[in-house]
């Protein structure tokens, strides 16, 4: 992988976002995306959890005992614990990370939703697959139009609207559970304004730079199997009949037992029976 000419395609694609990242406004969407992601991650624990960031590692507020960042090539390795594979066939087993976080990547991939399906294979059951992008119908999108000629991150990738990855994670059997949109920038700031950051978030509307998709995997339902009542031959009102009488037959039975056994009683009850005979005509 780290020789092959997709790995230095995208170790070159990294490299060339970076310098955005530590500009203000670079910077400033950072901080609002680690504000979003955090509520989200800091509450797991324990367990796996996987970044593909174009960006400074999100994660940092996760309390997941293992952490794994992935990188193009070796030399893009930050950590002993980091995944250097292709995007697409991520060397690691089905459903094992309790935590999967693609920031931007989506974005500057020639098959995304390869890497897509790859990284909801090896989201666990229970775990969250959360997706980081650009939003095409913000105030950011408006000025991507006015720059779509240039080469620089951001403005060089494919931004795609959350409705999109919505379908597309219908595709991989996830569901979104929530998108929040984040980054609102005032007219002339290069930084998110607080004021505008607050009442964005609040009412989460649909204007920000970027936005955070939360997705789980569809819980499948239980296949129950209905028991069948009923008797083998249709039920008709003479064998309903035939019931009765066969409850009945067995009284005469049950008297000649019973002469056997106590034949005074027998005899005492024979009158009784003669009287209401007698009464019914």
């Amino acid at each position: 992988m780290s020789n092959s000419t997709t790995a230095s395609t995208l170790a070159k694609r990294l490299t060339m976002s970076q310098p955005y990242w530590q500009t203000e406004a670079g910077h400033s969407l950072w901080e609002t995306q680690r504000a979003c992601l955090g509520p989200v991650v800091e509450t797991r624990v324990g367990g796996h959890s996987l970044e593909m960031s174009m960006g400074p590692a999100l994660m940092t507020m996760s309390a997941v005992s293992h952490a794994i960042c992935w990188a193009p090539t070796r030399d893009l390795a930050l950590s002993d614990a980091t995944l250097v594979c292709p995007p697409d066939h991520l060397a690691l087993p089905d459903r094992c990370l309790d935590a999967v976080v693609i920031h931007h990547w989506l974005e500057h991939l020639t098959d995304a939703h390869f890497t897509l399906q790859e990284a909801a294979r090896v989201t666990a059951d229970n775990g969250i697959l959360v997706l980081f992008g650009f939003n095409p119908i913000g105030v950011g999108g408006l000025v991507r139009q006015w720059r779509k000629r240039q080469p620089q991150f951001p403005w060089n990738g494919t931004w795609r609207s959350a409705n999109r990855l919505r379908d597309w994670l219908t595709f991989v059997d996830f569901e979104v559970e929530r998108v929040d949109y984040c980054c609102f920038r005032g007219r002339t700031s290069a930084a998110c304004s607080e004021y505008w950051e607050s009442l964005g978030r609040r009412h989460n509307l649909p204007l920000g730079e970027s936005y955070m998709i939360q997705a789980r995997r569809r819980q499948r339902q239980a296949p129950v199997q209905r028991l069948k009542f009923g008797l083998k031959a249709p039920v008709s009102p003479a064998s309903l009949g035939v019931t009765r009488s066969g409850s009945s037959a067995r009284y005469p039975l049950y008297q000649e037992h019973l002469h056997h056994e106590h034949p005074a009683q027998t005899d005492l009850a024979q009158p009784h029976l003669t009287r209401n005979q007698q009464c019914d005509e």
